[in-house]
């Protein structure tokens, strides 16, 4: 399988997910990943710089109707909903706030389902209620690989939990051998 995109959501306890996720993949990781993580309307980019300090792949914030390409790593801005276009860039909308959040997670895995089919990972990271859970299932029924980080390692287990009982994940991993689930995947597509 080819994957061509990673989608990840995360929320209450993804600074620390994101800092471990981010320092074990390699520089020369290529396949996109686009991340949606719940933070307040106000809210700036120093998690991402943060993030940046000790990252080996460079995070930045979506512009409007930026082309997804390989090897960057695409965070949606505080309180915008990201979207995937199904000619691979970025829409950013002020619609209405989904399971309490824009952005919503929900939001960018449906729209990414959408574009990239059988193509696409998902990934649902540690955090405090239910987004992402609709998304994962959207994911699978196009045929895309779904993966969720352990609920008994997550820092908080309630949004790995609501993914679970939505759907039936292809990986139950705690987060470091997500990471090396991600380096295989991304091997299997160089070596196809």
């Amino acid at each position: 399988m080819q994957y061509k995109a990673i989608v990840i959501g995360v929320s209450l306890g993804g600074m620390n997910a994101m800092k471990v996720l981010f320092a074990s993949l390699p520089s020369t990781f290529s396949i996109p990943i686009i991340i949606v993580q719940h933070i307040g309307a106000r809210s700036d980019n120093m998690w991402i710089n943060f993030i940046n300090t000790t990252s080996n792949l460079k995070l930045k914030e979506v512009r409007e109707k930026e082309k997804v390409e390989l090897g960057n790593v695409y965070v949606a801005p505080a309180n915008y909903h990201l979207l995937v276009e199904m000619d691979e860039t970025f829409s950013l909308t002020i619609d209405q706030r989904v399971n309490f959040a824009r952005p919503s997670i929900d939001v960018l895995f449906e729209s990414a389902a959408a574009a990239y089919k059988d193509k696409l990972i998902g990934i649902i990271l540690t955090g405090s209620n239910k987004d992402g859970a609709a998304g994962v299932k959207r994911i699978q029924e196009y045929g895309g690989l779904v993966v969720v980080e352990d609920p008994e390692t997550a820092e908080s287990n309630t949004m790995p939990l609501a993914a679970i009982a939505t759907t039936k994940p292809d990986h139950i991993l705690p987060l470091k051998k997500i990471v090396d689930l991600l380096i295989q995947l991304e091997q299997n597509n160089l070596a196809s």
